[in-house]
């Protein structure tokens, strides 16, 4: 059975800087050797995930690459997806886009804004993947 986890943030580290918390998120999955996606909202965020992928801890090595840049997609284990571009199926999404994962994998990975007023759509969200038989958790970050 497939798994949706939501990431709410809760730390205050998180809570500055949202896209840390995925860093750590990517870190994990590359210490349990599970080839992973980065849904970006955009190229822009693309970009900075990128960036931050090399420089939010100083002894960790994720290797990485903006997917559709380079042949190597299919040997890379982090592959930061911006919208509009084709990505290999990966058991591991993190999606940071509007919309629920409809592609299948193991296990999708949300994060959760720290602002409660931005948390409807992620409640919807939750909603979309239980109806799709999901088996769902919450973490406080």
């Amino acid at each position: 059975m497939p798994r949706a986890d939501f990431y709410l943030i809760a730390k205050p580290r998180f809570a500055d800087q949202p896209l840390l918390l995925v860093c750590e998120l990517a870190k994990r999955a590359c210490a349990a050797n599970q080839f992973t996606l980065i849904l970006a909202r955009d190229a822009a965020q693309a970009e900075e995930i990128d960036d931050l992928l090399w420089s939010f801890e100083p002894d960790a090595f994720i290797p990485h690459q903006i997917a559709g840049t380079d042949e190597e997609d299919e040997l890379t284990p982090v592959l930061i997806v911006a919208p509009g571009t084709e990505a290999p199926a990966r058991p591991l999404v993190l999606n940071l886009r509007d919309e629920a994962w409809q592609q299948p994998c193991e296990r999708v990975l949300e994060v959760v804004p720290a602002d409660p007023a931005a948390r409807g759509p992620l409640r919807a969200r939750w909603k979309q993947y239980q109806a799709m038989g999901y088996e769902l958790n919450k973490h406080d970050m």
